[in-house]
Protein backbone atom coordinates (compact mmCIF):
# COMPACT_ATOMS: atom_id res chain seq x y z
CA UNK A 1 0.00 0.00 0.00
CA UNK A 2 2.70 2.78 0.70
CA UNK A 3 3.70 2.27 -3.44
CA UNK A 4 0.29 2.97 -3.75
CA UNK A 5 0.08 6.35 -1.46
CA UNK A 6 2.68 7.28 -1.16
CA UNK A 7 2.97 9.11 -4.57
CA UNK A 8 0.02 10.72 -3.88
CA UNK A 9 1.53 12.55 -0.75
CA UNK A 10 4.86 12.95 -2.53
CA UNK A 11 3.58 15.62 -4.69
CA UNK A 12 3.96 18.43 -2.22
CA UNK A 13 7.58 18.33 -2.02
CA UNK A 14 8.14 17.64 -5.73
CA UNK A 15 5.43 19.60 -7.91
CA UNK A 16 5.79 23.23 -9.45
CA UNK A 17 2.26 24.02 -8.10
CA UNK A 18 3.00 22.33 -4.26
CA UNK A 19 6.24 24.88 -4.70
CA UNK A 20 4.27 27.86 -5.85
CA UNK A 21 2.01 27.61 -2.69
CA UNK A 22 4.57 27.72 -0.55
CA UNK A 23 6.27 30.59 -2.39
CA UNK A 24 2.70 32.37 -2.01
CA UNK A 25 3.17 33.04 1.09
CA UNK A 26 6.69 33.80 2.05
CA UNK A 27 7.84 30.71 2.14
CA UNK A 28 10.78 30.95 -0.54
CA UNK A 29 13.20 27.84 -0.97
CA UNK A 30 12.68 24.47 -1.27
CA UNK A 31 13.83 23.68 2.48
CA UNK A 32 11.58 26.58 3.90
CA UNK A 33 8.48 25.16 2.26
CA UNK A 34 9.42 21.42 3.70
CA UNK A 35 10.16 22.33 7.20
CA UNK A 36 7.31 24.52 7.97
CA UNK A 37 4.53 23.02 5.68
CA UNK A 38 5.91 19.17 7.62
CA UNK A 39 6.05 20.69 11.13
CA UNK A 40 3.12 23.14 10.65
CA UNK A 41 0.83 20.03 12.20
CA UNK A 42 2.88 20.39 15.14
CA UNK A 43 2.16 24.36 15.88
CA UNK A 44 4.68 27.05 15.84
CA UNK A 45 7.57 24.51 17.32
CA UNK A 46 11.12 25.06 17.96
CA UNK A 47 13.62 22.58 16.24
CA UNK A 48 14.25 20.05 19.01
CA UNK A 49 10.99 17.97 18.43
CA UNK A 50 12.01 18.17 14.80
CA UNK A 51 15.23 16.92 14.46
CA UNK A 52 13.94 13.71 16.48
CA UNK A 53 10.74 13.20 14.30
CA UNK A 54 12.19 13.94 11.17
CA UNK A 55 15.25 12.00 12.05
CA UNK A 56 17.78 12.15 9.56
CA UNK A 57 18.34 15.89 9.36
CA UNK A 58 21.48 17.17 10.79
CA UNK A 59 20.53 19.58 13.65
CA UNK A 60 22.13 22.90 12.36
CA UNK A 61 19.56 22.39 9.14
CA UNK A 62 16.93 22.19 11.07
CA UNK A 63 17.91 25.37 13.17
CA UNK A 64 18.57 27.42 10.20
CA UNK A 65 15.01 26.86 9.02
CA UNK A 66 12.98 26.86 12.81
CA UNK A 67 11.39 28.37 14.42
CA UNK A 68 12.47 31.43 11.73
CA UNK A 69 10.23 30.24 9.73
CA UNK A 70 6.97 30.75 11.47
CA UNK A 71 8.12 34.85 11.17
CA UNK A 72 7.27 34.18 7.42
CA UNK A 73 4.71 32.34 7.48
CA UNK A 74 2.22 31.01 10.80
CA UNK A 75 1.35 27.59 10.81
CA UNK A 76 -2.15 27.54 9.90
CA UNK A 77 -0.86 29.59 7.02
CA UNK A 78 1.77 26.68 5.60
CA UNK A 79 -1.10 24.58 6.04
CA UNK A 80 -3.65 26.28 4.00
CA UNK A 81 -0.54 26.50 1.66
CA UNK A 82 0.63 22.70 1.74
CA UNK A 83 -2.95 21.30 1.09
CA UNK A 84 -3.62 24.03 -1.91
CA UNK A 85 -0.37 23.19 -3.81
CA UNK A 86 -1.18 19.51 -3.25
CA UNK A 87 -4.33 19.52 -4.46
CA UNK A 88 -3.61 21.94 -7.71
CA UNK A 89 -0.95 19.39 -8.12
CA UNK A 90 -2.95 16.53 -7.77
CA UNK A 91 -5.91 18.14 -10.15
CA UNK A 92 -3.87 18.74 -12.94
CA UNK A 93 -2.30 15.29 -12.84
CA UNK A 94 -5.93 13.57 -12.39
CA UNK A 95 -8.21 15.76 -14.63
CA UNK A 96 -9.33 12.79 -16.53
CA UNK A 97 -10.76 10.47 -13.80
CA UNK A 98 -14.21 11.07 -12.81
CA UNK A 99 -15.25 12.57 -9.42
CA UNK A 100 -16.96 9.72 -7.66
CA UNK A 101 -13.59 8.02 -8.68
CA UNK A 102 -11.41 10.60 -6.67
CA UNK A 103 -14.36 10.40 -3.93
CA UNK A 104 -15.08 6.68 -3.18
CA UNK A 105 -10.56 6.49 -3.24
CA UNK A 106 -10.93 9.27 -0.48
CA UNK A 107 -13.79 7.79 1.45
CA UNK A 108 -11.42 4.51 1.76
CA UNK A 109 -8.45 6.22 2.68
CA UNK A 110 -10.07 8.21 5.23
CA UNK A 111 -11.56 4.95 6.57
CA UNK A 112 -7.80 3.37 6.90
CA UNK A 113 -6.52 6.66 8.28
CA UNK A 114 -9.31 6.97 10.86
CA UNK A 115 -7.12 4.09 12.75
CA UNK A 116 -4.03 6.07 13.39
CA UNK A 117 -5.68 7.88 15.92
CA UNK A 118 -5.99 4.64 18.02
CA UNK A 119 -2.22 3.96 17.82
CA UNK A 120 -0.41 5.81 20.53
CA UNK A 121 3.72 6.71 20.09
CA UNK A 122 3.52 8.25 16.30
CA UNK A 123 3.76 12.12 16.44
CA UNK A 124 3.74 13.12 13.48
CA UNK A 125 0.84 10.70 12.39
CA UNK A 126 -1.24 11.91 15.50
CA UNK A 127 -0.69 15.76 14.29
CA UNK A 128 -1.79 15.05 11.10
CA UNK A 129 -4.87 12.43 12.29
CA UNK A 130 -6.13 15.59 14.03
CA UNK A 131 -6.64 18.20 11.14
CA UNK A 132 -9.96 18.78 9.90
CA UNK A 133 -10.85 16.80 6.63
CA UNK A 134 -10.68 18.99 3.26
CA UNK A 135 -13.83 19.65 2.13
CA UNK A 136 -13.25 18.05 -1.54
CA UNK A 137 -12.19 14.90 -2.61
CA UNK A 138 -8.99 15.90 -3.88
CA UNK A 139 -8.25 17.92 -0.34
CA UNK A 140 -9.51 14.57 1.43
CA UNK A 141 -7.71 11.78 -0.34
CA UNK A 142 -4.50 14.09 -0.19
CA UNK A 143 -4.75 14.23 3.61
CA UNK A 144 -5.78 10.85 4.24
CA UNK A 145 -2.45 9.60 2.19
CA UNK A 146 -0.54 12.25 4.37
CA UNK A 147 -1.76 10.68 7.98
CA UNK A 148 -0.79 7.02 6.68
CA UNK A 149 2.75 8.03 5.41
CA UNK A 150 3.54 10.25 8.82
CA UNK A 151 2.11 7.24 10.80
CA UNK A 152 4.10 4.73 9.02
CA UNK A 153 7.10 6.83 9.09
CA UNK A 154 6.99 7.24 12.86
CA UNK A 155 7.22 3.68 13.10
CA UNK A 156 10.06 3.80 10.85
CA UNK A 157 12.05 5.70 13.03
CA UNK A 158 11.14 3.58 15.99
CA UNK A 159 12.58 0.57 14.37
CA UNK A 160 15.61 2.51 13.42
CA UNK A 161 16.02 3.56 17.18
CA UNK A 162 15.35 -0.02 18.10
CA UNK A 163 18.58 -1.27 16.07
CA UNK A 164 20.58 1.44 17.37
CA UNK A 165 20.90 3.20 13.80
CA UNK A 166 21.93 7.07 13.85
CA UNK A 167 20.45 9.09 11.50
CA UNK A 168 23.55 9.82 9.78
CA UNK A 169 24.38 6.03 9.69
CA UNK A 170 20.73 5.18 8.43
CA UNK A 171 21.40 7.39 5.04
CA UNK A 172 25.02 6.44 4.66
CA UNK A 173 23.11 2.34 4.32
CA UNK A 174 21.10 3.60 1.85
CA UNK A 175 23.47 5.17 0.23
CA UNK A 176 25.90 2.16 0.17
CA UNK A 177 23.07 -0.10 -0.54
CA UNK A 178 22.20 2.02 -3.89
CA UNK A 179 20.02 4.86 -3.06
CA UNK A 180 20.62 7.97 -5.12
CA UNK A 181 23.51 9.96 -2.70
CA UNK A 182 23.07 13.77 -3.98
CA UNK A 183 19.82 14.42 -2.16
CA UNK A 184 20.95 12.46 1.11
CA UNK A 185 24.37 14.48 1.37
CA UNK A 186 22.04 17.54 1.30
CA UNK A 187 20.69 16.81 4.52
CA UNK A 188 23.32 18.82 6.00
CA UNK A 189 25.88 15.64 7.88
CA UNK A 190 29.79 17.19 7.52
CA UNK A 191 32.34 14.57 5.60
CA UNK A 192 33.76 13.80 8.86
CA UNK A 193 30.00 12.72 10.00
CA UNK A 194 29.59 10.64 7.05
CA UNK A 195 33.57 9.15 7.16
CA UNK A 196 32.54 8.27 10.67
CA UNK A 197 28.72 6.73 10.44
CA UNK A 198 30.29 4.10 7.29
CA UNK A 199 33.25 3.56 10.13
CA UNK A 200 30.67 2.69 12.44
CA UNK A 201 28.30 0.73 10.00
CA UNK A 202 32.05 -1.63 9.21
CA UNK A 203 32.51 -1.96 12.82
CA UNK A 204 29.14 -3.40 13.25
CA UNK A 205 29.81 -6.16 10.62
CA UNK A 206 26.95 -3.85 7.83
CA UNK A 207 29.51 -3.18 5.97
CA UNK A 208 32.99 -4.30 4.44
CA UNK A 209 36.33 -1.92 4.77
CA UNK A 210 35.78 -1.18 0.96
CA UNK A 211 31.98 -0.09 2.54
CA UNK A 212 29.81 -2.46 0.65
CA UNK A 213 27.20 -4.02 2.40
CA UNK A 214 27.43 -7.28 3.90
CA UNK A 215 24.98 -10.45 4.03
CA UNK A 216 24.88 -9.60 8.19
CA UNK A 217 23.95 -6.35 7.28
CA UNK A 218 21.32 -6.74 4.87
CA UNK A 219 19.27 -9.48 6.88
CA UNK A 220 19.69 -6.74 9.84
CA UNK A 221 18.34 -4.04 7.88
CA UNK A 222 15.68 -6.26 6.13
CA UNK A 223 14.52 -6.74 9.96
CA UNK A 224 14.21 -3.09 10.30
CA UNK A 225 11.99 -2.89 7.27
CA UNK A 226 9.64 -5.74 8.44
CA UNK A 227 9.30 -4.22 11.94
CA UNK A 228 8.16 -1.29 9.94
CA UNK A 229 5.96 -2.83 7.61
CA UNK A 230 4.32 -4.90 10.76
CA UNK A 231 3.66 -1.41 12.77
CA UNK A 232 2.16 0.02 9.53
CA UNK A 233 -0.33 -2.62 9.32
CA UNK A 234 -2.75 -1.49 12.08
CA UNK A 235 -4.88 0.96 9.52
CA UNK A 236 -5.58 -1.30 7.42
CA UNK A 237 -6.99 -3.83 10.02
CA UNK A 238 -9.90 -1.49 9.18
CA UNK A 239 -10.50 -2.04 5.45
CA UNK A 240 -11.72 -6.02 4.43
CA UNK A 241 -9.58 -7.79 1.83
CA UNK A 242 -12.34 -6.32 -1.23
CA UNK A 243 -11.80 -2.89 0.22
CA UNK A 244 -8.19 -3.04 -0.27
CA UNK A 245 -8.09 -4.32 -3.26
CA UNK A 246 -10.72 -1.83 -4.76
CA UNK A 247 -8.61 1.21 -3.24
CA UNK A 248 -5.59 -0.24 -4.58
CA UNK A 249 -7.52 0.10 -8.09
CA UNK A 250 -8.87 3.08 -7.47
CA UNK A 251 -5.30 4.88 -6.23
CA UNK A 252 -3.29 3.15 -8.90
CA UNK A 253 -3.92 5.75 -11.85
CA UNK A 254 -2.81 8.45 -9.45
CA UNK A 255 -0.11 6.77 -7.39
CA UNK A 256 1.17 6.31 -11.35
CA UNK A 257 0.55 9.86 -12.50
CA UNK A 258 2.03 11.20 -8.94
CA UNK A 259 4.92 8.71 -9.58
CA UNK A 260 6.28 10.12 -12.88
CA UNK A 261 6.81 13.89 -11.32
CA UNK A 262 8.91 12.67 -8.54
CA UNK A 263 12.51 12.76 -9.71
CA UNK A 264 14.81 9.93 -10.30
CA UNK A 265 17.22 10.66 -7.55
CA UNK A 266 14.66 11.44 -5.09
CA UNK A 267 15.45 10.50 -1.14
CA UNK A 268 12.66 8.21 -0.99
CA UNK A 269 13.60 5.17 -1.99
CA UNK A 270 10.07 4.79 -3.62
CA UNK A 271 9.22 1.84 -6.24
CA UNK A 272 6.98 2.25 -8.78
CA UNK A 273 3.46 1.57 -7.51
CA UNK A 274 2.74 -2.22 -6.78
CA UNK A 275 6.59 -3.66 -6.99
Amino acid sequence: MWTYYEPVHAVTYFHPRARAAYEAVGLRGFWRGYFAGRAAPLGPIGPAPVIATFFTFAPHMVTRALPAVWQLATPEEALRARLTGAVQALAELTYELPERHLAETAELLEAAAEAVGTAPGRVLGAANAALPRGDYPLARLWQATTTLREHRGDGHVAALVAADLDPVETLAWRIATGMAAQPLLRRGWSEQEWVQARERLAARGWLTPAGEPTERGRAGFQAVEDATDASAARPWQALDPDALDRLRALLAPLANAAYRVIPSDNPIGLPEPGC
